[in-house]
């Protein structure tokens, strides 16, 4: 699936050098995230995870030690963060992919979700990333990401179109009437290790 000229610019730009310097500062973003996994994976009864954008493994190895590695997925388009991952995760499935095309089946994992991805996308390829994730989910789409009522450009690190703010709820139910919203929340960065995400939870009806 051949993508815009903004989407190339944006893959290149996360894979390269501007991705690494993300991972470097990303290394421990996983810390005390446990809870809030434990409590998820308890309430939804998953037994296969893919999270899209999973970076170092922050969210997965948090995840990994309930469901066991080989049943936890994660996908990125920087090497380095998957690098980092396999060496923190033994045994855990990470693939070099972009969003817009996973590499997995429909309906192939009960769980998949992003944490400060879609913000990430470049407008013109964010619904086929949405229709990808609901795809390979076989029952529960979760985003974490930044919300706004309309879509607000944000500046990021001198870099133009690489952060976008949005009520990613709402579209995802504008796209797939087929999910229902079961859980919404706000995980502000002064109750733990977030950065202030409205977290959506949708079960495939």
């Amino acid at each position: 699936m051949a993508g815009s000229n903004e989407t190339t610019r944006l893959e290149a730009l996360w894979s390269g050098e501007f991705g690494d310097q993300y991972v470097d500062r990303n290394i421990v973003a996983g810390e005390g995230r446990d809870p809030f996994w434990q409590e998820t994976l308890d309430r939804l009864e998953v037994a296969s995870v893919l999270e899209v954008g999973c970076n170092v493994g922050a969210n997965l190895r948090w995840i990994a030690p309930r469901i066991g590695a080989e049943n936890t997925h994660g996908v990125d388009i920087n090497e380095k963060a998957l690098e980092i991952a396999r060496e923190q995760i033994p045994g855990v499935d990470v693939r070099l992919a972009a969003a817009r095309e996973l590499p997995y089946e429909d309906a192939s994992v009960d769980l998949a979700f992003t944490t400060g991805v879609l913000i990430h996308q470049p407008q013109d390829e964010l619904e086929s990333v949405m229709h990808e994730i609901v795809r390979v989910s076989r029952r529960y789409v979760l985003c974490g990401e930044y919300y706004a009522d309309d879509l607000t450009e944000i500046p990021y690190r001198g870099e133009r179109g690489a952060l976008f703010k949005l009520d990613f709820g709402a579209r995802y139910q504008e796209l797939h009437p087929e999910l229902e919203l079961i859980d919404q929340r706000f995980l502000s960065r002064d109750d733990g290790p977030w950065d202030d995400l409205t977290v959506w939870t949708f079960e495939k009806k």
